[in-house]
């Protein structure tokens, strides 16, 4: 598993949770996320799950270069899952994420600006308060297994199909569409296709 490298902060009251769904793992359709915009203006995010301010996992189109909108406080991880050759300019020098499924890690108070070598892009992003919580991404491919911890964590298919095994169950993603697991200290496979998967656990107090 690739990873650009901890119990839930509000499980229960984070979107999207339906009411008659109790169970831990709870399917996410594209039909339920919730476009926003950018904070800068520059673009809009689709949000495939969040909790209010504190965290977010969303994926973005890159159509034009620009500035990043700022993030201070927050941490961000970000993977390309369409398109190549993009690049976050900043103070300290560039990061790479010419290629896809290869996750990076940056503070969003880092001045940013994007380049595209070979036109607009998508990008998975994974934001959070990091006086409230700890973030991990990563890549899941067909044959690879990750375990989970308590919290929460986001399987999303950005192409698919693909299918994952867990806690005994098979559960089969169509492109665009993601599990949300909670509190499941358990093993995740890769059955086919390929999976981001994005992690959320509490700072303790």
């Amino acid at each position: 598993m690739r990873r650009a490298r901890s119990t839930p902060c509000s499980p229960r009251e984070s979107w999207p949770q339906p009411a008659d769904e109790p169970t831990l793992i709870t399917p996410l359709d594209p039909a339920g996320y919730i476009r926003t915009p950018w904070r800068n203006g520059g673009g809009v995010t689709v949000d495939i799950a969040l909790d209010g301010d504190v965290w977010r996992f969303g994926r973005t189109p890159i159509t034009a270069a620009g500035p990043f909108s700022d993030y201070a406080g927050f941490e961000r991880l970000q993977v390309l899952v369409a398109g190549r050759g993009l690049v976050l300019e900043t103070p300290q020098g560039d990061i790479d994420v010419r290629q896809p499924f290869r996750p990076v890690r940056f503070a969003g108070e880092t001045p940013i600006v994007s380049r595209l070598e070979a036109g607009p892009v998508e990008v998975v992003n994974l934001i959070g308060d990091r006086s409230r919580v700890r973030l991990d991404l990563g890549v899941l491919e067909a044959g690879e297994k990750q375990p989970l911890g308590a919290g929460i964590h986001i399987a999303y298919c950005p192409a698919g199909p693909a299918s994952l095994d867990l806690r005994g169950g098979v559960h089969a993603l169509a492109a665009g569409h993601a599990l949300r697991i909670e509190d499941e200290v358990c093993d995740l496979a890769c059955r086919e296709g390929l999976i981001v998967l994005g992690s959320v656990t509490c700072v303790l107090p």
